[in-house]
Parts: C-alpha cells; sequence; structure tokens
C-alpha cells in the first residue's frame, strides 16, 4: 500500500463524471478528482467558445470527451473529438483545447 498523500474525491466513491462540474456561461470550471505522485485526474467544464491556449507540460495526458465537442491541436494538427473520444497529448508537444459547443472532460495527466 502507498503511503504517498492523495487529495480530491475519496476512494470507492461513485459519481457520474460528467455530473462532476457544471457548464457556467462563457467560463471554464474545473475539479480536481485525485492528485498524487504519479499525476492528476482533473474533470473540465468548458462554455462554448471557450479553450485552453497553447501550452506544453513535461508529462503525458490524456483527455477523455465526456460531453459535448472540442477541437485538440497538437503540433500544429486539429482533431476534432465529442463524446467518448479520447486523444493522447505526448510530453513537451505544444497543444490547445477549443470548446466548439459545451463540453466536458476528464484530463488524466502522468507524471514521470
Amino acid at each position: 500500500m502507498s503511503s504517498e498523500k492523495q487529495a480530491g474525491f475519496p476512494a470507492a466513491h461513485v459519481e457520474q463524471l460528467a455530473n462532476v462540474v457544471s457548464y457556467t456561461p462563457d467560463s471554464i470550471v474545473s475539479r480536481e478528482l485525485r492528485r498524487n505522485d504519479a499525476g492528476t485526474m482533473t474533470v473540465f467544464a468548458f462554455g462554448k467558445g471557450q479553450g485552453l491556449s497553447t501550452h506544453s507540460a513535461p508529462f503525458d495526458a490524456m483527455v477523455t470527451v465526456l460531453d459535448g465537442r472540442c477541437v485538440v491541436v497538437i503540433d500544429e494538427v486539429g482533431y476534432s473529438l465529442a463524446r467518448g473520444d479520447f486523444i493522447i497529448m505526448p510530453a513537451d508537444v505544444p497543444h490547445s483545447v477549443q470548446a466548439v459547443e459545451d463540453f466536458k472532460m476528464l484530463l488524466v495527466m502522468l507524471k514521470g
């Protein structure tokens, strides 16, 4: 059993993932589910037209669309995603996210 401290939602807790955050017009809302030495799990709700500008991270990340539609750009290539789709963004590669309509996503970032 790991002794590392974990934050966020308790383990063995049942929840509808898409209901963890609510839409707020013209905003991005996030809620961290877990954080530990291995990485984070965060749910986001983006209002239509909202986005994350181009940036990079030092570790791999996976976006899973829970509701709505978005465009994820990785290394200047755009990918259209809809509910149920996922994409992996590799470490140290520029990427951005743009809401085509209201959309929710689970972001899992893995360190190491």
